[in-house]
């Protein structure tokens, strides 16, 4: 009975998977893959209240709008900050990956959520999704969907690494059998290192840049350790003057500036490494370190990692949807990847 039940929900609803990030959202649909790869930001009109637009649209907007029109991002370091813009984002998201298949009921929903998040987190995103039409919504760590993503044997009882870098926070986690073992968040991540760059950049050329050229810097010249010169022009407002002007940033300039918040990176990997249990630990020294999320693609950062943990770095293959892709296995078999959902208090009182 309940296996025809299953067959009929799948028929007549869609299974879906967000990786609500930071910097960018991507939804998994299923059968035809990730469907919706956009910013997680939202332009609002503040005289009506009304969303203007969502995703890319939305972050095009980014310090280019009217004072009555406001560009902002919903989610910050990994958790919902306006409940009601999230809500309409959700909406957007959900709407356009159903695009590719109209089904009759609401979409069965597997949504990603930094590792150590309270419950009243969880509940505030459980209750953004329901509201934005999901019939069930099942709630997953990061880490734990990054690990699925990359195919790592996180049911067996064997240790594995995986470190996420997304745009708000880095979660660091260590996996065994279906559980989070050892973990840390921490706010070192993708916007820090942005911010990093805005900083060093006002301070020693005295040049005022936005957010977006930061993140140009960060990918076009970003990289931990010296190695080939690389070198890019950007423009920005002169903060003597007032006019715009010309300057040619370099590697060395952006490792200077984000030195610091790389140091804590490392340094919070090696707590995580020195509170682990041993035979855990022997396991992660064999099979290595994972890197998933935008983070992850940071010039160098690997070579770093290994140099100064003494244990090889990994790349996932395509970083930026292992989350995503993680979210697709677990709708694919609920059943196998039960142990992994976060349940709420309600929930767990249902249960007992």
């Amino acid at each position: 009975m309940k296996e025809f039940k299953e067959k009929i929900y799948r028929y007549l609803s869609n299974d879906i998977g967000i990786d609500l990030g930071t910097a960018n959202t991507l939804v998994y649909l299923r059968g035809h893959g990730i469907v919706v790869n956009e910013p997680s930001v939202v332009a609002v009109n503040q005289k009506t209240g009304r969303v203007v637009a969502v995703g890319t649209s939305a972050k095009e907007m980014l310090g280019r709008t009217p004072t009555h029109i406001v560009a902002i991002r919903p989610l910050v370091d990994g958790v919902i900050s306006d409940f009601e813009v999230t809500e309409e984002m959700i909406v957007y998201l959900i709407k356009k990956a159903e695009l590719y298949s109209k089904k009759t009921l609401g979409p069965r929903v597997v949504v990603g959520v930094p590792s150590g998040v309270t419950s009243v987190e969880i509940r505030a995103v459980r209750d953004a999704t329901k509201n934005a039409g999901a019939r069930e919504v099942y709630i997953v760590e990061e880490p734990m969907a990054g690990a699925i993503g990359i195919r790592l044997p996180v049911n067996e009882p064997v240790g594995s690494m995986i470190i996420d870098i997304g745009g708000g926070t880095t979660d660091i986690a260590i996996i065994s059998l279906g559980g989070i073992v050892r973990s840390k968040n921490i706010k070192i991540a993708g916007d820090k290192l942005n911010s990093d760059i805005i900083s060093y950049i006002r301070n020693e050329f005295k040049i005022l840049i936005g957010e977006k050229t930061a993140e140009y810097i960060k990918i076009a010249v970003g990289t931990v350790i010296s190695g080939e010169p690389l070198e890019t022009t950007i423009r920005g407002r002169d903060l003597i003057t007032g006019l715009p002007r010309e300057v040619v940033i370099t590697d060395s300039d952006v490792r200077e500036a984000i030195s610091s918040s790389v140091d804590t990176l490392v340094e919070s990997v090696k707590e995580v490494l020195e509170t682990t249990p041993p035979e855990i630990l022997s396991d992660v020294m064999h099979r290595g370190i994972h890197l998933v999320g935008g983070g992850a693609l940071l010039k160098n950062l690997d070579v770093l990692l290994e140099s100064a943990l003494k244990i090889s770095v990994y790349i996932a293959e395509d970083p930026l949807t292992a989350i995503a892709r993680g979210t697709g296995i677990i709708l694919e078999d609920l059943e196998k990847y039960t142990g992994v959902i976060i349940q709420n208090e309600d929930e767990l009182r249902a249960q007992k």
